[in-house]
């Protein structure tokens, strides 16, 4: 919610935090109700480096990015490629966005353009 407040950083750094706190490879490694897959499927959008602030609406505010590189298939033989840059523990902010070679300035991605297939670029960086 902080992105919708023009404070990505909070967003980001709160996101960070969570990833890598709150969830782990055991038994007991969510926190809270699962609440039918709900908390999983937050975890792998967010590690991806976007999520979704409302189910049912097409649009996914960036985060801070977990992985390196993500190739997502989207179907009809398309693909579309997450690459943060410069992704270590201590940058996890977002100092740039390319969307297919280009300046992207937007807080978030549309779900057709993540359909559509492509790359998405961040250039990470240190508070």
């Amino acid at each position: 919610m902080y992105a919708f407040a023009g404070q990505p950083e909070k967003t980001a750094a709160r996101i960070r935090q969570i990833l890598t706190t709150m969830y782990h490879n055991a038994p007991d490694g969510l926190c809270g109700n699962e609440d039918a897959g709900q908390m999983s499927a937050w975890y792998i959008l967010s590690a991806l480096g976007f999520y979704q602030v409302e189910p049912a609406g097409g649009r996914y505010v960036f985060g801070s990015p977990l992985m390196d590189k993500a190739v997502l298939g989207v179907g009809d033989g398309k693909t579309f490629t997450i690459v943060a840059h410069d992704n270590r523990p201590e940058n996890h902010l977002i100092k740039s966005i390319r969307l297919n070679g280009r300046p992207y300035d937007k807080f978030y991605i549309d779900y057709k353009d993540i359909m559509a297939g492509g790359l998405l670029e961040f250039e990470m960086e240190a508070p």
